[in-house]
């Protein structure tokens, strides 16, 4: 049963997420898959607020996002989108963020930003790839090693938003240490 504050949360985890879509997408020539900054909402929901409502606010990204709005980088939504190349790394979100959140949780009870970046690297990164790329190969017609290839042109820029994430979920953390508290 999620609490009045666990729904807050996830809602306003939702919505940085699609605040993040505001910032234009980078197209990459060789993918059909844009740099986007939404990954880093991810891992930030993952890193702030738990396995579980992590999972909560990017399961109702997901399914606003498939309801029609445009809440994608480069105003993108609607079904069309899961059914495209860059679908199964948007499907992989609620993953992502609950693996984030359960890492998080399970070697990080005091904000280390080493160890969050870990969680965020491991969870948000390789989730998301591990869902993202197959979908990428299967639906964009691509060889897999092509698509994981070609999706190597991610990994600084996952890195670097990795890195911003546990720089600002340590600072939350340290900051208002109850704010997130489960309860």
């Amino acid at each position: 049963m999620l609490s009045t504050k666990d729904i807050v949360l996830s809602a306003l985890f939702a919505a940085i997420v699609a605040a993040l879509g505001l910032l234009p997408p980078i197209p990459l020539g060789f993918l059909p898959v844009p740099i986007t900054a939404q990954t880093l909402g991810v891992m930030l929901a993952g890193a702030l607020l738990g396995p579980k409502r992590a999972a909560v606010a990017l399961g109702v990204f997901v399914l606003l996002v498939a309801a029609g709005l445009p809440l994608l980088a480069g105003g993108r939504g609607g079904i069309g989108v899961f059914l495209g190349p860059t679908g199964g790394f948007v499907l992989a979100f609620p993953l992502a963020a609950a693996a984030v959140g359960f890492l998080t949780e399970r070697f990080d009870g005091a904000g280390r930003p080493l160890v969050l970046f870990a969680a965020c690297v491991l969870g948000g990164i390789g989730v998301v790839y591990a869902i993202g790329i197959p979908w990428l190969a299967l639906v964009g017609g691509l060889d897999p090693m092509k698509a994981a290839t070609g999706s190597m042109a991610f990994v600084p820029g996952d890195v670097i938003k990795a890195g911003v994430a546990a720089f600002v979920a340590a600072g939350v953390r340290r900051a208002h240490p109850t704010l997130l508290a489960r309860g």
